[in-house]
């Protein structure tokens, strides 16, 4: 009688430990349209539900391998629905943007990269990326667009997010950490991006709360991931503002791939319109490269590199500024003379190896190095007229400044150099 006992109980524990090792797990943390992180969310599958804490968080259980409907609503934000299916003791990270406008309904699947994307959710397409227009083509164009991400100059990629400075956001190609030039004076410099986006394949922004993969900065994160060429190809593009041209290659053994772009750009058209009169000559150029090795199927290594230069000879002349009321116009006349000169030299190179030693278990070693020499010179002298405008119409001089109320100069001179 005691054996049979002692066999129920192993084979309620048997059955146990098999329901138990069918479920998963998913978690994350909730946002609003700003980026804030939202409490107080339900969220509910069945009978079973959970809320958000006070800084968003939320961890649920979830059976594993069947779809199932996972529930957010919050009572000042509209509802969220999402159909997952994951595999057993699958720990997924599922992070949800609820807003007060709009249903969201979407469906979390796999695709054939292994990479989970959520359907009926915008997502941000390389094709786009390429297509956007702006002053300096890339993916800064799309990310200043997002909630909680802003930029003081259209003619410049660098952004800041929720806040925080210019130099706080982390970029990653192929997870390998990217360093920017450090000499940018709130976000005016670096015309081209690093991330050249005839190579780019997936793209992932995060504004916050992401993995600890990415280091300790809390600004945000843009993670690149570059193609992996299956055949040779070659792409060219050109405007009056410059041109680019990628190049894929691959070995007859598909051991090796590599592809290549190269880009220069000039942005002295963009600044024709503007109320400064000026030479401004921007050019900015760069090559990088991505070159993969498959030792074996279990091992593989990789090279990314990258030169890039940015240029920047600026040499003002004048500028009017006309205010005041109708009756009194006032205006604002400055002469310059003299130049700034900047430029930025970075060199990148980056090695990287892994190893899949089985299905769940993976190494992988990366080591890189950067070098940035950087200078801004400039010397630039300013003398200012404030005065009354000639309003009559017929006058020869309709528009100029016929007395000056007040007059003065101004200096800016500095040479900064940056070897790092």
């Amino acid at each position: 009688m005691k054996i049979k006992y002692l066999l129920i109980i192993v084979l309620f524990l048997f059955v146990g430990s098999a329901v138990f090792a069918q479920n998963a797990r998913v978690k994350g943390i909730i946002l609003d349209e700003n980026n804030n992180p939202v409490e107080n969310v339900n969220i509910a599958f069945e009978t079973k539900s959970t809320v958000t804490n006070s800084n968003g968080f939320y961890s649920f259980t979830v059976p594993a391998n069947k779809k199932i409907t996972l529930v957010f609503t919050h009572v000042s934000l509209k509802k969220t629905t999402a159909i997952l299916e994951l595999k057993p003791n699958e720990d997924f990270e599922f992070n949800v943007t609820m807003n007060e406008k709009a249903e969201q309904m979407g469906e979390v699947i796999v695709t054939a990269n292994n990479r989970k994307r959520v359907q009926g959710i915008t997502t941000i397409e390389p094709e786009v990326i390429r297509r956007i227009p702006g002053a300096n083509a890339g993916i800064e164009n799309i990310l200043k667009t997002l909630p909680g991400v802003y930029s003081n100059n259209e003619l410049s990629t660098q952004y800041a997010v929720r806040g925080g400075n210019y130099d706080e956001n982390l970029v990653y190609v192929n997870e390998v950490e990217v360093y920017r030039p450090f000499l940018v004076r709130s976000g005016q410099q670096e015309g081209l991006s690093f991330t050249n986006t005839d190579l780019v394949q997936n793209v992932d922004f995060s504004a916050g709360g992401f993995q600890a993969k990415y280091g300790d900065k809390l600004s945000s994160v843009l993670d690149i991931t570059y193609r992996r060429p299956t055949k040779f190809g070659i792409a060219a593009e050109g405007s009056l503002l410059g041109g680019s041209l990628a190049i894929d290659a691959v070995s007859k053994d598909q051991k090796w791939s590599a592809i290549t772009g190269v880009r220069y750009r000039n942005n002295s058209l963009l600044v024709n319109s503007q109320q400064t009169e000026t030479n401004f000559k921007p050019t900015f150029a760069d090559v990088q490269t991505n070159v993969i090795y498959n030792a074996s199927t279990k091992w593989q290594w990789s090279f990314l590199g990258n030169i890039s230069q940015n240029k920047y000879n600026y040499q003002p002349l004048s500028r009017q500024t006309n205010f005041g009321t109708i009756d009194e116009p006032i205006a604002l006349q400055v002469y310059y003379e003299g130049q700034e000169k900047d430029k930025y030299d970075t060199y990148f190179g980056a090695f990287k190896t892994t190893f899949k030693a089985n299905e769940t278990f993976t190494l992988k070693f990366i080591t890189s190095a950067y070098h940035t020499l950087e200078q801004e010179y400039f010397d630039i002298y300013a003398g200012y007229y404030l005065g009354e405008v000639d309003s009559n119409i017929g006058s020869e001089n309709f528009g100029g400044v016929t007395f000056s109320r007040a007059i003065g100069t101004q200096l800016n001179h500095a040479r900064n150099d940056l070897d790092a």
